[in-house]
């Protein structure tokens, strides 16, 4: 009888960042659900990758030096690149997809092809407001203070020939996927993507630019390179098989079971993903899961706050097992979790030293000390022990039901109550009382057995969590490969009666707290300041400046009107400025070099008013814009002076 299948695949990352604990956090669930299910009997096909198209990697190339591929390139496979980390995070995914991959690529051409003939996608003209961070382009009505609605930075206004897909046209169907099925989980985000963007008006989507090139060629109308989400979303077709012939498994595992992806991109994936399949005719995927993010003091990780943690260095410290229990056991897989050193070194302590650790060593330890290490196949119950073996015995069935809801928490929860009801068995039955008489024997091996079944059973279940750790127990118990099984879990009773055990190592080792923050706090500060860039500041001016010349300089905040680069020239913008007085007053600054005009619209900087007048490329500049001029690496860096736009134009600076 042939498996059941059961794809699933995270998000493809964008490599322009390192990768941090909330990355990982992904992943780890990601992979915790595969070989879940691998170990229930399912044929399991797990997809994760990369997005390595875009402005922002062309750019960030552009400023490293190097072309894009090689920026790209680093960042995958390079020393603790992404590759790297999922190795260290024992991530077992099947198929790993680069979108610059070839096959990739000739896919996407295609499907482009296929909606442009069918009419879905046309060619038209963009203006709007545009997030480069997220490669989104957004209407008017849906920024958030003027800001984008998804990561809360600034939008530039961006015009330009672009094709566009009919999202609109798929917006009632869309609607009813989201309201009617389980396509979505968890509910609570349905509301979100209904009312927010569905119910005002969804609008054609933009799906190609002209504005930079590194992306994937519009193979009919050369200039044109296709728009990140549909390179990036059809990555779970193409990666089995779709329109190309150098993958397979499209007819076998498609559509996906789930796609596990992060708040912040549930938009694209619930609404925009469904629409371009319905497109292309394609089956829809399962479900769409959107978990929460990991944040710090209340905010995302990110690199710009300065509050990403590296999970080389808590990997290092507690062990990669301990860690990927420490993000699945600590927070609810849906909502939200608020990260802490404090709150990762309880977790280990308390549960794995503790409940799990204390458990397989004083069990172990005990079947050594009385038995010589092999049990005894005498046996003598009580009616003490039902609660235990009740409690073990539906065990698989309460963690089952959790599992199949991507409620990781909760699974966890089902079987440490089980552990702690083991270590509260042991004080019950008090072990060491029993050794002391010959007759008190038997029932001790009773107790022994039941232990270490309780411990059996508990690890076969937590071997998708801590897939290492697990095996280290399973060795130090006795417990065969054949009775390291889903169907081996469903009954207590499956070690054998004369089980022999090797006592090792702890597993789980207690950590000084106290000493473990302190080499964070340590490492943590070390690696922001290797991070910070080898600054050359220009040396003071020794000439004075008496307090009155310097009064003389009248310095206003000034708001960008218009910014647009002079002819002929590649260094001066010229900007149309709001200074307060109601007359457009006119700037030129000689950094082109350093900023994009349509970068800099709608930005509030700080200029000299009372400079006289003067004539670069044959027209007036009136002022001067303050900007901090230092070297990185021994090239020069500048940056205009930006202030809070709450000030209004024409505030006098003292």
């Amino acid at each position: 009888m042939e498996k059941k299948t059961f794809y699933i695949t995270t998000p493809i990352y964008y490599p322009s960042d390192k990768l941090h604990i909330g990355h990982t956090y992904c992943t780890v669930a990601t992979d915790t659900m595969a070989r879940y299910k691998r170990l229930t009997g399912y044929d399991v096909c797990f997809l994760t990758g990369t997005d390595e198209y875009g402005q922002k990697i062309e750019n960030k190339a552009k400023e490293a030096g190097v072309t894009p591929q090689q920026f790209v390139d680093n960042i995958v496979e390079g020393e603790k690149g992404i590759l790297d980390l999922w190795k260290l995070m024992n991530i077992s995914n099947d198929r790993f997809i680069r979108t610059t991959d070839d096959y990739h690529v000739e896919a996407v051409q295609k499907i482009f092809r296929k909606m442009y003939e069918k009419g879905d996608i046309y060619k038209g003209s963009y203006k709007g407001k545009y997030c480069t961070p997220c490669e989104s382009f957004w209407t008017e009505s849906q920024l958030v203070d003027g800001k984008c609605p998804d990561c809360g930075r600034e939008v530039v206004d961006a015009e330009e020939e672009a094709y566009f897909f009919r999202l609109s046209k798929y917006a009632e169907r869309v609607q009813r996927l989201l309201e009617d099925t389980d396509f979505l989980q968890p509910a609570s985000r349905v509301n979100e993507m209904v009312n927010n963007f569905i119910k005002p008006g969804l609008e054609d989507l933009c799906v190609s630019r002209t504005s930079f090139t590194w992306g994937v060629p519009v193979d009919f109308d050369p200039g044109h390179v296709v728009y990140v989400w549909v390179d990036a979303l059809f990555n779970y077709t193409t990666a089995l098989g779709l329109l190309n012939d150098k993958r397979d498994g499209y007819d076998k595992y498609w559509p996906a079971d789930v796609h596990f992806v992060g708040k912040e991109i549930v938009r694209f994936h619930s609404i925009i993903w469904p629409a371009m399949l319905m497109s292309m005719e394609m089956p829809l995927p399962k479900q769409v899961y959107g978990h929460g993010w990991l944040v710090m003091d209340g905010g995302k990780m990110s690199k710009s706050k300065g509050n990403v943690v590296d999970p080389y260095i808590l990997a290092e410290m507690f062990g990669v097992d301990a860690l990927r229990f420490f993000l699945l056991r600590t927070f609810p897989f849906g909502s939200d979790g608020n990260f802490s050193n404090e709150l990762l070194i309880s977790a280990i302590n308390t549960d794995l030293a503790n409940d799990l650790g204390n458990l397989v060593s004083r069990t172990t330890a005990m079947v050594e000390k009385y038995f010589g290490g092999t049990l005894p196949a005498e046996r003598e119950a009580a009616e003490l022990d039902n609660e235990l073996l009740g409690m073990v015995a539906s065990l698989r069935e309460r963690y089952e039901a959790q599992m199949e809801k991507y409620q990781f928490q909760n699974a966890l929860e089902e079987i440490f109550k089980c552990i702690q009801r083991a270590n509260k068995y042991i004080d019950e039955t008090a072990p060491w009382v029993l050794a002391k008489s010959e007759e008190g024997k038997t029932r001790l091996a009773t107790v022994m057995y039941n232990l270490l079944e309780t411990v059996r059973i508990c690890t076969i279940l937590l071997t998708p969590f801590m897939p290492e750790s697990c095996g280290k127990i399973f060795a130090q118990i006795g417990a065969e490969e054949a009775v390291q099984t889903w169907d081996s879990a469903a009954a207590f009773g499956g070690l054998s009666a004369t089980a022999t055990v090797h006592k090792g190592d702890a597993v789980f080792p207690r950590i000084d707290a106290e000493k473990a923050l302190a080499e964070l706090s340590a490492l943590q500060e070390a690696q922001k300041k290797a991070a910070l860039p080898a600054l050359e500041i220009e040396p003071y001016a020794e000439e004075k400046v008496d307090f009155e010349t310097f009064c003389k300089s009248d310095f206003r905040v000034v708001k960008v009107k218009a910014c647009e680069n002079v002819k002929k020239s590649d260094k001066l913008l010229k900007f149309t400025l709001d200074d307060g007085t109601g007359t457009d007053r006119q700037i030129l600054s000689g950094i082109a070099k350093y900023y994009k005009p349509e970068e800099l619209v709608g930005k509030t900087l700080v200029a000299i008013v009372n400079l006289p007048p003067r004539k670069m490329m044959g027209q007036e500049s009136c002022g001067m814009l303050i900007s901090a001029v230092h070297k990185e690496q021994g090239e020069e860096k500048l940056n205009l002076l930006m202030v809070d736009d709450k000030i209004p134009a024409g505030a006098k600076l003292c």
